[in-house]
This record gives structure tokens, sequence and C-alpha cells, in this order.
């Protein structure tokens, strides 16, 4: 009799926790990633996050690998999305200081 109550519950949360892992773990960082290339599209800024990374911290004479890179993009996108528009703006300000 217990059973019969007891699978259910089970199936119920066995779909609720494998819902909740591809969520955490797939869907959020494709949905960030989306949005943070619409929101470069929008801006008509025509690099990616791993080159705005890049070139913001070859301005600040820093070097970092490729892995790295990988890293804090993968952290901006999470937690910072704004981020990469502040960097744009230095880039940005940086190559019109070096044409004037």
């Amino acid at each position: 009799m217990a059973a019969i109550i007891i699978i259910p519950i089970l199936i119920v949360v066995l779909i609720a926790v494998s819902s909740y892992l591809v969520y955490a773990l797939l869907l959020r960082d494709f949905l960030s990633k989306r949005s943070i290339n619409q929101t470069l599209e929008k801006y008509n800024i025509k690099k990616t996050p791993f080159q705005i990374i890049d070139e913001y911290y070859q301005i600040k004479n820093e070097s970092l690998s490729d892995k790295e890179i990988q890293k804090l993009e993968k952290n901006y996108r999470k937690n910072e999305p704004e981020q990469f528009l502040a960097m744009y703006d230095v880039i940005r300000d940086n190559d019109k200081a070096k044409e004037q």
C-alpha cells in the first residue's frame, strides 16, 4: 500500500532534480551567452566576448592564457554580464586616444 504513494513521489522528485540540474548546468549558461551576444549585436559590436576580454587585458598590460580568458568569460557571463560593455568602452576609448 505504501508503494502506491512512494513510487509516484520518487518519480516526481527524480524528474524535478534532473530538470533542475539540466537548467543549472546547461540551460542557464546557454541563455546568458545568448543574451550577451544579443546585447553586443544590439550595440553593433562585432567582437566576441573572448576578444573583448583579451583586448581589455592587453590594454592593462596583463597577458592571459586562452584558458584564463575562458574562465573569466564564463565568470562574467554568470555574474557580471554588464562588464563586457564596460570593457568594450575602455577598448574603444583607447583606440580613439591612439588615433589622436
